[in-house]
């Protein structure tokens, strides 16, 4: 018995890294998967192939699962309302969404073309709307759903040379915090996810230093793409039906919870505020309240709960 036995899944992106992690665990845990994949290169330059997702399905129907490939871009609408078409007709239902599908193109800020940055806006942002849209009346109508977006800690934390990807995934946060807010009555449920691993994606940061080259080394064995998904498929399991709105990360054998974005501290003037009264009377209160500017990894130096 699994935890999602009796449950049809979606995957996109499930054809490699993560998203193809997820699709074989939500098999593995009794799910009937649609596994989408346009088969694109990191850059989404390229048409793609209908070949990783084919072999990821092939996979899970050879270990005694149910699967069908998917090979639409889910970055179109009229891709996305295909693979829940595919997903009723094959399967008769949907349950639940995984969505890690994405692409790079990563650059300064000041060297950014449009092409970029709306490509990858395209790509994570409007995917994700897509999916979610597509199949949001379904889960209304059956008052049953899950989904499970993608961010990254480039849009949490922040990370040079990411700023099309970083305003894509915390776009991303926003659209599955009102998506929970909108349908928690009709028991249709979305998290966050930040994974941490080394798939195709992160083997595109080059390498400029010693310290780079170790520091990828030591993440290549302790941030697997198989570590992520029990977290994304535990999301979308009826167990889990009490979680909703939140935002999870996953770093090798590292799970966190993550707080969301609320006051933490404020200051009143009866008599109203000018420019002037800011600069001496409120920044000078907020100034030990200011986040710093730093990564991940200044970020992640939490003492953990082991079990």
């Amino acid at each position: 018995m699994g935890v999602l036995d009796g449950k049809v899944i979606l995957v996109t992106g499930g054809g490699r890294g993560t998203g193809r992690e997820h699709a074989l665990l939500a098999a593995r845990e009794g799910a009937k998967v649609v596994v989408n994949d346009l088969g694109g290169s990191i850059a989404g330059i390229d048409a793609g192939e209908a070949g990783p997702a084919q072999e990821v399905a092939d996979e899970i129907k050879a270990t005694g699962g149910d699967a069908v490939a998917n090979s639409d871009s889910v970055a179109e609408m009229s891709g996305a309302k295909h693979m829940f078409e595919q997903a009723m007709d094959s399967f008769n239902g949907l349950n639940g969404v995984i969505a890690p599908a994405g692409i790079l193109r990563d650059t300064m800020f000041h060297k950014i073309s449009e092409e970029d940055w709306d490509a990858v806006i395209k790509v994570h942002l409007k995917d994700s709307f897509n999916v979610c849209r597509a199949t949001i009346n379904h889960f209304r109508n059956q008052e049953d759903g899950a989904y499970v977006l993608f961010t990254s800690t480039s849009g949490l934390i922040g990370n040079i040379g990411q700023t099309n990807y970083a305003a894509a995934k915390m776009g991303i946060v926003g659209l599955s915090r009102v998506i929970a807010m909108e349908n928690a009555r009709k028991n249709v449920r979305s998290n966050i996810l930040s994974p941490s691993a080394w798939t195709r994606m992160i083997g595109t940061i080059p390498i400029k230093d010693e310290a780079t080259a170790k520091r990828i080394e030591l993440t290549k064995a302790r941030m697997r793409p198989d570590q992520i998904a029990p977290l994304g498929v535990a999301l979308v399991a009826d167990e889990a039906e009490d979680l909703t709105g939140q935002i999870f990360s996953i770093r090798g054998n590292e799970v966190y919870i993550w707080n969301q974005p609320r006051p933490t501290r404020g200051i009143a003037n009866t008599e109203g505020w000018t420019p002037s009264t800011m600069l001496s009377n409120a920044f000078p209160a907020f100034r030990a309240n200011t986040t710093d500017l730093g990564n991940a990894r200044t970020v992640f130096t939490l003492s953990l709960i082991h079990i």
